[in-house]
């Protein structure tokens, strides 16, 4: 029995661990399944770190593929996620129906809370571009990942809006963190982020991780990340 590593960062790790979980009963082999901040994968799959299957935002794997760090021909889209917003569980929500409703929740809040990864970049970039950059410059905190950017505002105690994927906040909700989703962004300023799946060259077991990362990516995967909040 083979065992092959999957090392993810993003929104797509229900679906991916469903998948993997599938995969086992089908092929026999164990699939171990790891998630972690996205700077913190980016970091070891450039070191070279014997991971068989690398998850990530296409732009990392853009880099990935530039240095040679995954199998050329092998990276294969997931699925795409959108952002949304939140608030804590009971405050109000507040209207984010279009851009400029948007704006005005963005300078009315106390804290703009977001993580380090793909989600907060979009997000300060996207202030500047609305022209609020300077006005809520010093409302904006940034956390590691996902997980603590909700637990922030879960716990927080002023007018907290909180950024991330969807299918993370819906997957913290359900958990019993004491969060609220307001709202997808707006049509005219969403971010959709693809997640695709590639083969390392660190891989040990390529001809294996080759079948995994094309069932990750497979017709019949999509369903399975849908219903995660994966488009």
């Amino acid at each position: 029995m083979t065992t092959l590593k999957i090392l993810g960062a993003g929104p797509v790790k229900r679906g991916v661990s469903r998948l993997a979980a599938e995969f086992e009963k089908r092929t026999g082999h164990k699939v171990d399944v790891e998630f972690a901040g996205a700077p913190g994968v980016r970091d070891r799959v450039l070191a070279g770190e014997a991971v068989d299957v690398a998850v990530v935002p296409r732009a990392a794997m853009e880099e990935f593929e530039k240095q040679g760090r995954v199998i050329a021909g092998t990276s294969a889209l997931m699925g795409r996620s959108r952002m949304g917003i939140v608030v804590k569980k009971g405050a109000a929500a507040p209207d984010i129906s279009d851009a400029e409703a948007f704006k005005r929740v963005m300078t009315g809040a106390d804290a703009i809370v977001c993580n380090v990864a793909s989600s907060g970049v979009y997000l300060v970039n996207l202030l500047e571009k609305l022209g609020i950059g300077e006005a809520t410059k010093d409302k904006v905190l940034k956390l590691p990942d996902t997980v603590k950017v909700m637990e922030h505002v879960a716990g927080s105690t002023v007018r907290a809006i909180g950024v991330g994927q969807l299918a993370e906040i819906s997957e913290l909700a359900e958990k019993g963190l004491a969060i609220a989703l307001v709202a997808p962004l707006p049509d005219a300023i969403q971010s959709m982020t693809a997640y695709h799946a590639a083969v390392t060259a660190a891989s040990l077991e390529q001809a294996a991780a080759r079948d995994l990362a094309r069932f990750l990516a497979a017709p019949e995967a999509k369903p399975v990340f849908a219903a995660t909040g994966i488009d």
